[in-house]
């Protein structure tokens, strides 16, 4: 439904639906109303923090006693006298108007109160992403240096420092997901219909970077009962990457014991 697909206003009848019906019951904040091709657009001034109290409408019944904006059944109820075709659909046009201003302001509220809470979710949550890279990347040298020639000379002790790497890489890991769970509820909780995308939500909150960030559902997180973490946390992809390297290491070691026995 649009203003002027469903009502065909002129900006003079705008401005006194916003102005003289319905300015008692808008928002405090709203500060402009701009006509364009197909809807209203609403500015509010100061815009929304999120902190506030979310914007409600007025109770149904305040609109039912205002003969500004009844209907014409309501103005039989109340004994006023009845208006004319062209003035009830005025009133029509002007709820449609004071739902939609709620409408916009609940939305621009919610997205305020989104960003919010991923700036707060996200607070130094940079560090350990950097953490977790540093680790996985030292693992992944850890592991590539066991096919140099020169670890055959130290095999053991290139296993052993693998095995550290791996500790460190996976604990690395738990500690981001703890962290990016918080952030995963957040998107949880505050996803709606008109709500911010992952990627505008990290911008607007200042952490663009965090769109790179491995971010789960929030029903990802935690090991099971056996331990393990879902495939799709940090933790369960360090799991599952370590759970590769000890696989093959494993099987270098089986084959370098049939060769001996050889």
């Amino acid at each position: 439904m649009g203003i002027n697909t469903d009502y065909e206003l002129t900006g003079e009848q705008i401005d006194d639906i916003v102005n003289n019906r319905l300015r008692p019951y808008l928002p405090a904040n709203l500060a402009k109303v701009d006509p364009q091709t197909y809807y209203l657009r609403y500015t509010f001034n100061p815009e929304f923090t999120g902190q506030e109290s979310e914007p409600q409408e007025p109770p149904y019944k305040s609109i039912c006693d205002d003969p500004r904006l009844s209907h014409e059944h309501w103005d039989k109820q109340a004994d006023r006298p009845v208006a004319d075709e062209a003035e009830y659909e005025l009133r029509e046009a002007a709820r449609f108007i004071l739902s939609d201003v709620y409408r916009s302001a609940r939305n621009e509220w919610r997205n305020a109160r989104y960003v919010a809470d991923i700036k707060a979710a996200t607070n130094l949550v940079g560090g350990l992403w950097k953490q977790h890279n540093q680790a996985k990347s030292a693992v992944e040298a850890a592991f590539s240096y066991l096919r140099d020639p020169e670890a055959a000379k130290e095999w053991p002790a290139a296993v052993s420092r693998l095995i550290d790497t791996q500790d460190t890489y996976l604990k690395a890991a738990i500690a981001f997901d703890e962290r990016a769970h918080d952030i995963a509820k957040v998107h949880e909780k505050n996803m709606f219909e008109e709500s911010l995308g992952y990627r505008e939500a990290y911008a607007a909150a200042g952490v663009p970077e965090a769109w790179d960030w491995s971010i789960a559902e929030a029903g990802a997180y935690g090991p099971n009962y056996r331990g393990k973490y879902d495939e799709h946390t940090a933790a369960g992809k360090a799991q599952a990457r370590i759970a590769e390297q000890e696989a093959h290491v494993a099987k270098v070691g089986e084959l370098l014991g049939r060769s001996t026995d050889a």
